[in-house]
């Protein structure tokens, strides 16, 4: 063999070499942070997420479920330091560094009918326009926002105004929008964390709370109260994020990966989270028979609707002129998605 010969085959040797390191140095192992289990809402948007990463990629995702990394203001702090690739966080802890996200807590601002609520976070402006920036300044790359489920609220006496409200102690997360919310609709709410929530139903600490179904048939809480009531106010509602400065490094074909991925995460989620809220309300009557499950009518809504214009107020008070501004918007994107 010529030396030429030699000096071709240690070359190509070495471009392969290199080709092989970069290959290996681009794939990454990306980390994922979510407030829930695998099995719930939040556990399979991130799997489905982490599927298509993985099908479409050489990187990896690692989820982190609740509890794994501290509370969820820990969570976040490691985002923000860009500790974590990605994390999921409802506006229900995120309102206090990004207060505009409580809009998603006004009651009557989000529909409730499937095919309804899959136009709202599909195609609302709100929704998939007027949050980035505001995201953006915290840091942090808005990638989907999704309903769990319908907000639900179970009691131990039936209700049907607001006066029939009074002096009931309703548990809510501790956001002072959703105290002010139980407030305009005439109960006592008391902000409770998640883990006192049945030790304080057991020792009538609080008379109710309020919940997507898969949560109230999921923790037993149909068995802790004696009615259940669909009062069409709206949706929880959470938000997956990008460090935004991850984000920005990475290739063009990467993000493009990483957008795909969490829109096929959303597609995915928003049907499931209609089947988990009809298995969560059908397991509830098929093991607790005697429950009473109502539902307002438009009549009866009108009344609660009405005394929202409390809480928007509150809203706009805390969120200032770009807070009413998506107010404003998501009422609009409420109408398109109804018409």
């Amino acid at each position: 063999m010529t030396d030429t010969a030699h000096l071709s085959l240690r070359f190509g040797a070495s471009i392969a070499a290199a080709l092989l390191a970069a290959g290996v140095a681009h794939a990454d192992n990306w980390r994922y942070a979510m407030e829930e289990g695998l099995t719930d809402p939040q556990g399979l948007y991130a799997t489905k997420f982490k599927e298509e990463i993985e099908a479409n990629s050489d990187h990896t995702v690692q989820i982190y479920p609740v509890g794994s990394l501290g509370e969820s203001a820990d969570a976040m702090e490691q985002a923000q330091a860009g500790l974590l690739q990605f994390i999921d966080q409802s506006p229900g802890f995120t309102g206090a560094l990004i207060p505009e996200a409580e809009a998603f807590l006004v009651p009557y601002i989000q529909p409730t009918d499937p095919q309804e609520v899959r136009k709202f976070f599909k195609e609302g402006v709100a929704v998939n326009e007027m949050f980035h920036d505001i995201y953006r300044e915290q840091g942090l790359e808005l990638l989907s926002v999704f309903p769990e489920g319908e907000m639900v609220v179970t009691t131990m006496e039936e209700f049907r105004t607001p006066e029939d409200l009074a002096g009931m102690k309703i548990r809510t997360m501790t956001s002072p929008l959703l105290l002010e919310t139980y407030t305009a609709f005439g109960a006592s709410p008391i902000a409770m964390p998640w883990g006192e929530l049945i030790g304080g139903l057991k020792t009538k600490m609080v008379d109710g709370q309020e919940n997507p179904t898969i949560w109230i048939e999921a923790y037993d809480l149909d068995n802790l109260t004696n009615v259940m009531t669909y009062t069409g106010h709206g949706q929880y509602t959470t938000a997956v994020m990008a460090n935004a400065d991850f984000y920005d490094a990475l290739s063009d074909e990467d993000q493009e990966l990483v957008q795909n991925a969490s829109q096929a995460a959303l597609d995915y989620i928003l049907d499931v989270a209609v089947e988990l809220d009809a298995t969560g309300l059908s397991k509830i009557q098929e093991t607790n028979p005697g429950y009473t499950i109502n539902r307002l009518t438009e009549e009866e809504r009108a009344v609660f609707k009405e005394r929202a214009a409390a809480v928007e107020a509150a809203f706009i008070e805390r969120a200032g002129e770009r807070g009413a501004a998506i107010l404003e918007q998501m009422k609009k994107d409420l109408a398109a998605a109804q018409q």
